[in-house]
């Protein structure tokens, strides 16, 4: 009898300190939290992007944090992540064949749904020798720009 009741005082003391370092632990959990859906469409017919990079970067104090999470979009398209706390988030979404995006969002609600409409790559220009520039597609010389 003696022995079963230092066990139950036992049991009862751990978890008086359990219950006291809880209420002491940071407040960091009870955070809000928002359900995030992304969709990624192509800019110029709509038709959804498969297997493009989500990629989502915490922004604490005005700077991007290290690290961050890489989600792909299914064959329609979309993808989703639960638990994300309230805040800024920069999201960037790449994918072959198309312009890399990148926007700063603030995230403040339970569900949030982002739709992401990705462009297809613009022409690259080079300098050449003389300081002229030529358009990388067909190397033909453009306009120069009047010096102000």
């Amino acid at each position: 009898m003696k022995k079963s009741f230092l066990i139950a005082c036992a049991v009862l003391l751990a978890i008086g300190f359990g219950i006291i370092g809880l209420a002491a632990a940071p407040q960091e959990a009870e955070r809000p939290m928002s359900d995030l859906r992304f969709l990624v469409l192509r800019d110029y017919n709509g038709k959804p992007v498969r297997n493009a990079a989500v990629v989502l970067h915490p922004i604490r104090k005005g700077q991007q944090t290290r690290g961050g999470l890489e989600l792909k979009t299914d064959n329609d398209g979309r993808t989703n992540i639960d638990g994300i706390p309230y805040g800024p988030l920069r999201v960037q979404v790449l994918a072959p064949g198309f312009q890399t995006f990148g926007e700063d969002y603030e995230i403040n609600k339970p569900e949030l749904e982002i739709t992401v409409k990705l462009k297809r790559p613009a022409g690259q220009y080079s300098v050449g020798n003389q300081g002229e520039a030529k358009k990388a597609d067909d190397q033909k010389p453009l306009e120069p720009k009047p010096q102000q």
